[in-house]
C-alpha cells in the first residue's frame, strides 16, 4: 500500500521526499539527494523510522551491521566475514588488518543505520583500536548494507575498515625506535658494542621435502664464512627444536658478500633482514653480551614509539597516527676492550670448559669475562653457583675461627666477604630466584657453592684489605647503575679474618699449588678443586686487578693455572 503524506507534514523534517512506503507496519524513505531529521517536527511514528533503524534484530540491516561489528570486537576475521556480500575476500583482508594491529582491545560502535526502499542500508562505524600504555586510534568509517536472499549483508569493501583503504590493503600498528640508537661504550669512551644490519639464516623443516638434503645443502653453503655450522649441528638444533624453524647463524651484510651463493636459494631457507647489537671489534666475544643487551633493550623499549600505518599495493606505507620518544642514552660500562681480548686468548689455551673474568681490585668494577666454545656449550655463567672444594679452605677456616662456631656471625662474615649473598649486576646478569646465603661452613668437598661474581667479590674484599681499605664492595658493569644484593650485607671487613687469609694466598702464590706461575709479581692465589672431576678455581689478586677463573672435566684445577698463566704472559 502507498500513501501520500500531506506536504505541511513533511515540511522541516524531510526535504525533497515526496513519497513514503509503508510495507508490513515499516515506513521505508525513498532515497533523495538530501536527507535531514528533525525528530521535533515529526510524527511520532514517523520520526522513529525515518531518522533511522530503531531496535535491531537479525532480520534488518542494523542487526547484520552490528553482528560484523561485534564479531570485529573479537577479532575474529571469519566470524565477521560472513555478514559480508564476499566471505572470502573479506577474511582475508580482516584478517591481515586485525594481525597486523594486534590490538588488545577493539571498540567498534554502529551509528546512524538507515534502511532505504530499495533494498540497501548505510551506517557508519566508529573504531577504537587500543594498546597497552593508553595507545589508542579512533578512526570513523562508512559502508552500506544489502538486502539479499540470505538475508542483509554488509557490502565488502575495504574502506569499512579504514576510510580510502585499497583492495589487498590493511593496517598496521608497528614499534618505532628512536634515532641515533644507544651505543655500548668501554670504560675509555670508545664503542664496544653497536647496533648493526645482520642477517638470519633460518631453516624451516615445513618448508622442505628433503630436511637433511637442505641441511647439507645450508652447510655447504655456509662454509666459506662459518666452517663450524655444519650439517651434523644444524641436525642437532632441527632435532631441539622439534620441528619448528631455527637460526642456523646470524651474519652481518660484509659475511654474506663472501658466500659463493645465496642461502635462501635451498628449500626450506629463508634469510631474515634484522639489527642486532654487535660487538664493534670482532675479535671479540663475551658472555656478557646477553646481560648488556638486555639493559641497552630496555633502554630501547623505554624510548620505543609506536605508529599505525595504512599500507597498499605498490604504495610506501602511510603513518595514521603516532607518537615517538627521544632517542635513550649510550650505556657506559667498567669494560677494558684491550683486557678483554687478553681473556679471550687465555680462555682458548685449554680444550676443556674455561672462563674467565677479571675486576679491578680497588673498585669491583668488572673488567671484562670471557669463555672457550667448551664453556659455551656447557652454558657456565657468571650468577650459577658451582661447588668450590678446597679452594676456599682458608677463607671458610678463617671466618670459622672468627665466628667460634656461632652460625649467626659465620653468616654475617661471609656476607661481608661476598659469599653469602646474591648479586643481579645489570649487564652481566638477569634477575633469578633468590638464593639463601650459606647456612653452615662445610670443609668437605662440594660442600659450599659459590658463583662466579661472589668469587670476584671475595678476591676484590682480598685485595682491598691488603691495601688497607677494610670495607668490601659490589661488583658492577655499568657505570651509575646499582647491583642488587640479596640475602645480606657486604660492609666492614675484620683484619682477624683477612690477615690470615691473605697470608694463605701469598704461601700459595710462593710455594703452594700456583708457585709454577710466572710473570706475576706480588700474586696472592687461592687454588682448589672438587675432587678429580672438578671444577676447578683460581683467584688470584696481582696487578691491581682480581683474576677468576673457573674450569670444568679433568685436571680442572691444572687447567685453571693454565689458563692463568696464559694470561699473566699475554696482558
Amino acid at each position: 500500500m502507498t500513501a501520500l503524506i500531506p506536504e505541511w507534514k513533511l515540511a522541516g523534517s524531510i526535504s525533497a521526499v515526496t513519497r513514503v512506503k509503508i510495507v508490513n507496519m515499516k515506513i521505508w524513505v525513498k532515497r533523495a539527494p538530501t536527507v535531514a531529521c528533525a525528530a521535533a517536527t515529526c510524527s511520532i511514528a514517523l520520526a522513529i523510522s525515518a531518522c533511522g533503524i530503531g531496535a535491531s534484530t537479525d532480520n534488518d540491516a542494523a542487526g547484520a551491521v552490528r553482528a560484523f561489528a561485534a564479531a570485529m570486537e573479537r577479532q575474529d576475521a571469519g566470524g565477521a566475514a560472513k555478514y559480508t556480500t564476499a566471505p572470502g575476500q573479506a577474511t582475508e583482508a580482516l584478517t591481515l588488518t586485525l594481525n597486523g594491529m594486534n590490538a588488545e582491545h577493539l571498540d567498534m560502535a554502529v551509528e546512524k543505520p538507515v534502511e532505504y526502499s530499495d533494498g540497501t542500508a548505510s551506517f557508519s562505524l566508529k573504531s577504537t583500536w587500543r594498546w597497552a600504555k593508553d595507545r589508542t586510534f579512533e578512526t570513523t568509517s562508512s559502508g552500506t548494507a544489502r538486502h539479499l536472499s540470505t538475508g542483509w549483508k554488509v557490502t565488502w569493501e575495504p574502506s569499512i575498515v579504514y576510510p580510502g583503504l585499497p583492495y589487498g590493503g590493511q593496517l598496521r600498528e608497528i614499534r618505532t625506535d628512536a634515532t641515533p640508537p644507544p651505543t655500548v661504550n668501554s670504560r675509555s669512551g670508545k664503542t664496544f658494542m653497536y647496533l648493526q644490519p645482520v642477517n638470519e639464516i633460518i631453516l624451516d623443516p615445513a618448508q622442505t621435502r628433503d630436511l637433511p638434503a637442505s641441511a647439507r645443502a645450508l652447510a655447504r653453503t655456509l662454509e666459506p664464512i662459518a666452517p663450524l655450522i655444519t650439517a651434523q649441528v644444524i641436525s642437532d638444533e632441527l632435532k631441539q627444536a622439534s620441528g619448528k624453524p631455527i637460526t642456523a647463524v646470524t651474519l652481518r651484510d660484509p659475511d654474506m658478500q663472501v658466500l659463493q651463493s645465496n642461502p635462501a636459494a635451498v628449500p626450506g631457507v629463508t634469510v631474515r633482514k634484522t639489527g642486532k647489537l654487535v660487538m664493534a671489534d670482532r675479535r671479540l666475544s663475551s658472555p656478557m653480551e646477553p646481560g648488556l643487551t638486555n639493559y641497552w633493550q630496555a633502554i630501547r623499549d623505554a624510548t620505543a614509539g609506536w605508529q599505525v600505518q595504512m599500507l597498499g599495493p605498490g604504495l610506501k606505507p602511510r603513518k595514521l597516527a603516532g607518537e615517538q620518544g627521544p632517542a635513550g642514552p649510550d650505556v657506559e660500562t667498567t669494560v677494558d676492550q684491550n683486557l678483554q681480548l687478553s681473556l679471550g686468548d687465555a680462555a682458548v689455551e685449554v680444550g676443556q670448559p674455561a672462563t674467565i673474568m677479571a675486576l679491578d681490585a680497588g673498585t669491583g668494577a668488572i673488567l671484562g669475562m670471557a669463555q672457550n666454545s667448551y664453556a659455551i656449550e656447557r652454558g657456565i655463567n657468571a650468577n650459577t653457583p658451582y661447588p668450590v672444594g678446597s679452594t676456599l679452605n682458608p677463607v671458610l677456616a678463617g671466618v670459622d675461627r672468627v665466628a667460634n662456631t656461632n652460625q649467626g656471625a659465620a653468616e654475617t662474615v661471609l656476607d661481608r666477604l661476598g659469599l653469602g649473598v646474591q648479586f643481579t649486576v645489570p649487564g652481566l646478569s638477569t634477575p633469578t630466584a633468590e638464593r639463601p646465603g650459606v647456612q653452615t661452613v662445610d670443609f668437605s668437598p662440594g660442600g659450599a657453592s659459590y658463583s662466579m661474581t661472589n668469587m670476584g667479590a671475595l678476591g676484590v674484599a682480598m685485595a682491598r684489605a691488603s691495601a688497607g681499605q677494610m670495607s668490601s664492595v659490589v661488583p658492577y658493569v655499568i657505570k651509575g647503575v646499582p647491583t642488587t644484593v640479596v640475602g645480606g650485607k657486604l660492609g666492614e671487613l675484620d683484619g682477624a679474618t683477612t690477615g690470615p687469609v691473605l697470608a694463605a694466598m701469598t704461601q700459595t702464590a710462593k710455594t703452594g699449588d700456583a708457585s709454577d706461575l710466572t710473570a706475576a709479581p706480588g700474586l696472592k692465589a687461592l687454588v682448589g678443586t672438587n675432587g678429580p672431576q672438578g671444577p676447578g678455581w683460581f683467584v688470584g689478586l696481582q696487578g691491581g686487578k682480581v683474576l677468576v677463573i673457573y674450569c670444568e672435566g679433568e685436571k680442572s684445577g691444572t687447567a685453571a693455572l693454565q689458563v692463568a698463566q696464559k694470561y699473566f704472559r699475554i696482558k
